[in-house]
């Protein structure tokens, strides 16, 4: 049985642009259905914009859907009122993208740590709260000494290791990680990369690990998801989708990867235009105004996401992919 299960999910969130001017909604999560099994990665990949936060707070209830399903251990959460959601948040955490502001300055390192175990009420007593807190910061390859510093005495990596500490204490099953590298380094990006491979083996977790970067998403996501303006467009194992990718738009990511040879010959494929806005979303497809292959019924049907033919575990959306 899946884990996390989401079912036809929608946000949107409304636009006022004036007093006397028409009121308008932005569509940012459209219809969108997956499922995560445990102790699996799904990487949630898209241009900026698209809507991968936005699912990934509206899966954890940090900010309500505008109407959908969401099930996890085959609880449904979907009409939980927030009293009632409180069980769910220990097995289902996040780590947020900028290690700079998801730190209360204010807060201690041990003190942000004890937090969630105050909470959650999982240490009683003060010193084994500090027991927990010096147990976490090991976890995550943090010094004990952390404990009495504040963050900004840390790097960008070191913060956002306390952050994957947090989410960790209350021993969640299920984290989001909301493109908790893309703020980094890359050396240290990859020492982040691997302390979270790590940890879900050590403690078998499940994510959902939201990325623009397909480099890091392949190195670490058992199955990818693409997103295009608020829709999932293509979802598969990641071999499948990095060697045999299947919709014009992942074709067109995967085209714009560096490629590290330079001997190779790598040729991109350009995308016409912009995106266009959420407000006002294109009928039929949404890819089809920027598309190089799109054909008349683009522009007027949406297309389903269904297997491709002779692939047991790919989906895609589009007109001219056989199924």
């Amino acid at each position: 049985m899946a884990l996390v299960e989401v079912n036809k999910m929608v946000k949107t969130f409304p636009l006022k642009m004036g007093m006397f001017s028409q009121n308008l909604s932005i569509h940012a999560v459209q219809d969108v259905s997956f499922s995560i099994e445990p102790g699996e990665t799904l990487g949630l990949v898209g241009e900026s914009g698209c809507g991968k936060s936005t699912l990934g707070r509206c899966l954890l209830k940090l900010i309500e859907p505008t109407s959908g399903e969401i099930h996890f251990a085959g609880n449904r959460l979907s009409d939980l009122s927030p009293s009632e959601m409180k069980p769910y948040r220990r097995k289902m955490q996040i780590i947020f993208q900028d290690p700079y502001s998801s730190l209360n300055p204010r807060m201690t390192i041990g003190s942000i740590l004890e937090e969630p175990l105050i909470i959650h009420r999982l240490c009683k007593t003060r010193s084994a709260r500090s027991a927990r807190v010096e147990e976490l910061l090991n976890i995550v390859g943090l010094p004990t000494d952390a404990a009495t510093r504040y963050p900004h005495e840390f790097s960008g990596g070191q913060r956002q290791r306390v952050g994957i500490a947090r989410a960790l204490a209350v021993e969640p099953e299920f984290i989001v990680c909301d493109e908790p590298v893309s703020a980094l380094d890359i050396s240290i990006q990859a020492q982040i990369i691997n302390l979270l491979m790590d940890l879900q083996e050590k403690f078998h977790l499940t994510y959902l690990f939201i990325s623009h970067d397909l480099r890091v998403v392949e190195h670490i996501s058992h199955r990818v998801a693409v997103m295009y303006l608020g829709k999932i467009v293509e979802v598969g194992r990641g071999d499948e989708i990095y060697s045999d990718p299947k919709h014009p738009y992942t074709k067109a990511l995967l085209s714009a990867v560096p490629v590290a040879d330079p001997t190779s010959v790598h040729q991109r494929t350009l995308l016409p235009g912009e995106p266009p806005q959420p407000s006002n979303p294109p009928s039929g497809c949404p890819f089809h105004p920027r598309c190089p292959v799109a054909i008349a019924e683009c522009s007027v049907k949406v297309p389903a996401l269904l297997p491709v033919k002779g692939k047991a575990f790919q989906q895609a959306a589009c007109h001219l992919v056989e199924s």
